[in-house]
């Protein structure tokens, strides 16, 4: 099935470079960010816009999906942060001023609690290691405790079915975990 996917993405992407070329006949290709030239990228959900807003809503007018992209993006596809510069990561996440530090662990502690993340203590303080979870996973752990709203987890199903995501499949289904603090809160109309 690999196999098959490759195959289809090249002719996709064959299709879209002729595409582009169309539209940009007299693109200077140096301008772009290619991925095999280039150091500094990473694996990304394709999805993850959507899983950022539901990560949102799921907060209580407290945002963490800027902490949470800026945690993505120190891992190495291993879903691990040695989180040793927490003004740093608080300034990436979009925090400033005073408050910036505490601002930034706040929006941890939150993401730990809807069990988006683990957090260990250690040299750096009480947020030195975290661990980050499939996204999709815990998205479905929360819509099954009617957390997310049935549109919000809908339009997640229809982009994994364009994307090939099949993080939802029933044989990928996790046995019942504590990663979820019970929150009382109903399903959003």
């Amino acid at each position: 099935m690999a196999t098959e996917n490759k195959k289809r993405l090249s002719k996709i992407a064959r299709q879209k470079l002729a595409m582009r070329a169309g539209l940009w006949p007299e693109l200077d290709e140096t301008r772009l960010w290619d991925r095999e030239k280039s150091d500094g990228w990473l694996s990304i959900p394709r999805a993850m816009p959507l899983l950022l807003q539901i990560m949102d809503s799921l907060s209580k007018g407290k945002p963490v999906s800027t902490a949470y992209v800026d945690l993505w993006c120190r891992t190495y596809d291993d879903s691990f942060v040695i989180a040793n510069k927490d003004r740093e990561m608080a300034f990436f996440s979009g925090f400033t001023g005073e408050r910036a530090v505490r601002t930034w662990a706040s929006r941890m502690r939150i993401l730990k609690d809807l069990g988006f993340i683990d957090i260990k203590d250690g040299p750096n303080g009480p947020i030195s290691y975290v661990l980050i979870f499939n996204p999709y996973l815990v998205v479905r752990e929360h819509y099954e405790a009617g957390h997310v709203n049935a549109a919000f987890f809908n339009a997640l199903g229809q982009r994994m079915i364009e994307i090939g995501a099949q993080d939802l499949d029933a044989a990928s289904k996790p046995k019942a975990s504590a990663s979820i603090t019970p929150v009382a809160r109903k399903r959003p109309a």
